[in-house]
């Protein structure tokens, strides 16, 4: 498997191949010659390139048979094809499993699949995430069924054959991308969302050249095109020609770390004063996209939050926290906790960067997101559920382990580990984590540094259940299962259960000697850098590429060990 990153999409190829059976062996792309080096080491028998910037050398792909998925219909060309069709509207997309040759993306075609886009502009990471990840997963599994079978020949696709939907588009540069804020702001959004999470769409706000993300439309408000008129919870709010935009994340165009991308409040905080910033009280109106919410409907509680990226600064953990804290003395009986697209990844690693001092702010985040662990763990008034409808990476994944129940949605990759970033970690993991897997299986979790899929995950006791269907059904599937859970006939039960085992684990070791010993350990990672988190963490917040295949990914070859597995739980599907 041959890709530019070993992102969500590539983790998730790399567990569905293996599960199948298949000898993986992982390489990310560096110059042709580490290619050349890097097949030869190998010498596979397919070469499969789930997420791919780079050209696969010719002597490669003459001599190893080497599929490019590609993520637009047959027929489509080019390195912006979802950009292109967010920014033009359409209604219907598509994803080709294609065989590599001389010209890009115009091989002939293994695999295909179709979906529908949303009435209302996607983001281009959500789009990629969801059901891009989703058609890719479907004709990668085709794919290695077909490279079996000595018969099958691909069918070569041309611009005017039956059946060909896309169209060479050139790389979209800003000039496809730009807006003038006195457009609207429905077309300002779509461009916006037609660049994110990369690149973004460069503008000038507060008289600063920048790069911005995350964009929502908010409501009518007077004022000059381009004014910020309103700041909340990092996002800040800038009047369009009709309404205005809510900006949640920019990267500065001017500074050093132009590849830095923070929350609007966080990168334009000296040229904020004087704008009025919105709370979130009952009667403050439209206050735009809500990070955290919390609503209840008779014996249950759900509080969802949505972060961008899943990342988790220390602001948010306190204000996560809080909420915690009001939604587990409710007179609830079940809480249902959920994410958003990301479910979470744990501490916000950009704003620890720009941090003017990124040690204490790494542990002030720490401690925070540590405070909202404790919230779960402790409360012994309402069993708790995590709905997990996203990916979650490090303390994202004990945050959801706090809970009593942890439901995962068919498809989503887990990484329950911390040393690429040399941290020890935190979020009470020595507690959470060997209650469900056991110590050795805790052990080489955290050590060996790769994802879980879902199957693996609900195998080993990680998460209990695992549900698949579109997120909408997810999420209706996890609260009508906590409200029949909340009026049934064992819910003392479970509840006198949950209490007795928490009072006992108290006894046997105080939960607050976990969080000490993790943090004395972290201690050691944030201010004497034992093992190299400032220089992971300035890698990943700069998008810095390995010069080599990570040594853990090197590993990934050999598939998990699942010696440790229990009997295989039900997956429960929803809507197929």
């Amino acid at each position: 498997m041959l890709c530019s990153a070993f992102n969500g999409l590539s983790q998730r190829a790399w567990i569905e191949l293996c599960a199948a059976g298949h000898d993986v062996n992982v390489r990310l792309a560096g110059d042709a010659d580490m290619i050349r080096s890097d097949v030869a080491e190998v010498d596979p028998d397919l070469i499969v390139c789930p997420f791919l910037r780079e050209r696969v050398p010719t002597d490669v792909w003459t001599r190893y048979r080497t599929i490019i998925v590609h993520p637009g219909p047959p027929g489509d060309r080019g390195p912006s094809s979802l950009d292109w069709a967010i920014t033009d509207g359409v209604t219907e997309w598509g994803l080709t499993a294609l065989q590599a040759v001389d010209e890009m993306d115009a091989g002939p075609v293994w695999a295909t699949r179709r979906f529908q886009l949303p009435a209302h502009p996607p983001r281009k990471s959500s789009l990629y995430n969801g059901p891009v990840a989703d058609a890719a997963i479907d004709v990668i599994r085709e794919v290695v069924v077909k490279a079996g079978d000595p018969a099958f020949v691909p069918t070569p696709v041309g611009d005017g054959e039956p059946g060909v939907h896309g169209r060479l588009r050139p790389l979209m540069r800003q000039s496809d991308r730009s807006f003038s804020w006195s457009e609207s702001a429905d077309e300002i959004v779509r461009r916006i969302r037609a660049a994110d999470g990369s690149p973004g769409v460069r503008t000038t706000l507060c008289g600063q050249s920048l790069s911005v993300f995350d964009a929502h439309v908010g409501p009518a408000h007077p004022g000059r095109p381009g004014t910020v008129v309103r700041r909340r919870h990092g996002a800040v709010l800038v009047r369009s020609g009709d309404r205005t935009v809510w900006i949640g994340h920019v990267r500065l165009a001017r500074t050093a770390d132009a590849a830095v991308k923070l929350p609007a409040t966080v990168a334009l905080a000296d040229h904020l004063r004087g704008v009025p910033e919105l709370l979130d009280a009952p009667d403050a109106g439209d206050v735009g996209p809500r990070e955290i919410s919390y609503h209840r409907d008779g014996s249950i509680g759900v509080l969802r939050f949505d972060f961008h990226n899943g990342a988790m600064s220390t602001s948010q953990c306190r204000r996560l926290a809080a909420a915690l804290r009001r939604a587990t003395t409710q007179d609830t009986r079940v809480l249902v906790i959920g994410g958003g697209e990301t479910f979470s990844n744990g501490i916000h690693l950009n704003v620890i960067d720009a941090s003017t001092e990124p040690m204490m702010e790494a542990w002030r985040n720490i401690t925070a997101i540590d405070d909202a662990c404790r919230e779960i763990i402790t409360c012994t008034d309402q069993l708790i559920i995590a709905s997990v409808a996203g990916n979650a990476g490090a303390g994202g994944v004990m945050l959801a382990l706090g809970a009593d129940r942890v439901v995962l949605r068919d498809g989503v990759v887990l990484n329950p580990h911390y040393r690429t970033m040399g941290l020890y970690g935190s979020e009470y993991w020595t507690y959470v984590l060997p209650r469900r897997v056991g110590d050795r299986h805790a052990r080489a979790l955290t050590e060996r540094c790769l994802p879980i899929g879902a199957a693996d995950a609900v195998r080993s006791g990680l998460v209990d259940h695992v549900l698949s269907g579109t997120r909408e059904q997810f999420d209706a599937a996890v609260v009508a299962d906590a409200a029949e859970l909340a009026v049934g006939e064992g819910f003392d039960r479970l509840l006198e259960a949950k209490r007795a085992a928490r009072a006992a684990d108290e006894r046997r070791r105080p939960l607050e000697t976990y969080r000490v010993q993790e943090l004395a350990e972290m201690s050691r990672d944030i201010f004497d850098d034992r093992h190299g988190f400032a220089a992971a963490r300035r890698a990943f917040v700069t998008k810095r590429r390995p010069r080599s295949t990570p040594a853990h990914l090197l590993a990934a070859s050999a598939l998990a060990d699942r010696s440790t597995a229990r009997t295989p739980r039900a997956v429960a599907r929803i809507g197929v």
